[in-house]
């Protein structure tokens, strides 16, 4: 089983980014899957969750910036993140876990998944 993150880079605020979480190794569509990301210095942080249902969570850091989407048939789930600013620079990390019937893979942004990824940076400045 394994997450493959890629989508990162250096931009300005304002900008926008995708991130790509490519799963394999499973069927991904039985998955829960999470973005979470790790700023130096400080804890990680999950911003956002997307169940089997397609049920999506964010933070309110990020809440109306950031949308969570998954392909199931590319098994595939992705990160679009509009209105990038500083204070989102850090290692972003996806990570995924077979999805409970009741969703609460996603519902605690405490749960702790299984399976990560290696990490992709993004970094945002003048």
């Amino acid at each position: 089983l394994q997450f493959v993150e890629s989508g990162g880079g250096s931009v300005r605020p304002g900008d926008s980014l995708r991130l790509s979480c490519e799963a394999s190794g499973f069927t991904g569509s039985l998955y829960a899957v999470g973005w979470f990301r790790q700023a130096p210095g400080k804890e990680r942080e999950r911003v956002s969750c997307i169940n089997t249902d397609s049920t999506t969570y964010y933070s309110d850091s990020v809440k109306g910036r950031f949308t969570i989407s998954r392909n199931n048939a590319e098994n595939t789930v992705y990160l679009q993140m509009h209105s990038l600013q500083p204070e989102d620079t850090a290692v972003y990390y996806c990570a995924g876990d077979r999805g409970f019937p009741d969703g609460s893979n996603c519902r605690s942004a405490l749960y702790n998944f299984d399976y990560w990824g290696q990490g992709t940076q993004v970094t945002v400045s003048d």
